[in-house]
């Protein structure tokens, strides 16, 4: 079994970046495609980004294309997603799990705030 615990998050400006982190115990990333989501307040959770266990193929949200970048390290079981020139409507509670998700990996997330 496998868990995933999200770090990262924090207040920052609009126009900032920040880094995110998800560490994964008790089984590496080899079996998995990974996946970064997000659920700001109100709203549905939703897809932000993915990335194959090799790390060659990635794939992002429209709203997210060409700001974020989603990587993989598997010799630290982490799994990072670079998020550059943030906006307000960036804000939410990000999370990672598997793709497609699974019910049993949903951690606590780790909150980003952006600020206009």
């Amino acid at each position: 079994q496998v868990q995933l615990v999200e770090s990262g998050g924090r207040l920052v400006q609009a126009g900032g970046s920040l880094e995110l982190s998800c560490r994964a115990s008790g089984r590496t990333f080899s079996w998995y495609i990974m996946g970064w989501f997000r659920q700001a307040p109100g709203k549905e959770r939703e897809f932000v980004a993915t990335i194959t266990s090799s790390g060659a193929t990635t794939s992002y949200a429209d709203s997210v294309k060409g700001r974020f970048t989603i990587s993989i390290d598997n010799a630290k079981n982490t799994v990072y997603l670079q998020m550059n020139s943030l906006k307000p409507e960036d804000t939410a509670l990000y999370y990672c799990n598997k793709y497609p998700p699974h019910r049993d990996y949903w951690a606590q997330g780790t909150q980003v705030t952006v600020s206009s």
